[in-house]
């Protein structure tokens, strides 16, 4: 499709952006039930057949803004300390899951997928949350004496404040520097 400019492909790789851009946005003004492809593909200022080019329903632009997002806000840089590394990102993952717009849409498709097969299986195809932790987790994993395959730490990691923000209490009750010493612990308990 050419724009009038004569480059053709740019004009459609910005309106997928502005889709990806809009979508969580409308998700927190109007809520999920509300939310629809023709809503979507208003707010970014598209066609609905631009938006049904690429996502053939609204949870498949959402996960996907989701995604996005949460690779560049639960992205930790690498440090000397693991414990530092994993409160970092605990922190992170805090703000992720109860301030951001991206983790609003993660946790509006987490409630769908309870009784959507179709949501489900989009949340189980990736797994956002455990990508974004494997860095910290490998190297906790690696100071310690722990025989958790990756997956047990992560969930060992991920658990508590996801639960905790998931059944609607306050993320200011966190303390992300104790989950971060808990979870040493718990690596270098023998046994585990």
């Amino acid at each position: 499709m050419v724009d009038g400019s004569g480059r053709g492909r740019p004009r459609s790789e910005s309106a997928r952006a502005a889709v990806l851009h809009a979508v969580d946005d409308l998700l927190v003004e109007v809520g999920y039930a509300a939310l629809t492809m023709k809503g979507i593909a208003e707010r970014a200022g598209v066609g609905r057949q631009t938006v049904y080019r690429w996502w053939s329903n609204k949870a498949e632009v959402l996960y996907e803004a989701s995604a996005i997002d949460a690779r560049h806000e639960l992205s930790v840089p690498a440090g000397d300390d693991p414990r530092e590394g994993l409160k970092t990102y605990l922190d992170a993952l805090v703000a992720f899951l109860s301030r951001s717009h991206a983790g609003a849409a993660y946790r509006a498709l987490m409630g769908e997928a309870q009784h959507d097969a179709d949501v489900a299986a989009l949340l189980a195809s990736r797994d956002i949350l455990g990508e974004s932790a494997a860095a910290v987790v490998e190297e906790a994993r690696k100071a310690s004496r722990t025989t958790l395959s990756q997956e047990q730490a992560t969930a060992l990691l991920i658990g508590p404040p996801f639960f905790h923000i998931l059944t609607g209490r306050s993320a200011d009750a966190i303390d992300t520097e104790q989950l971060a010493d808990q979870f040493v612990r718990a690596l270098n308990r023998p046994g585990t």
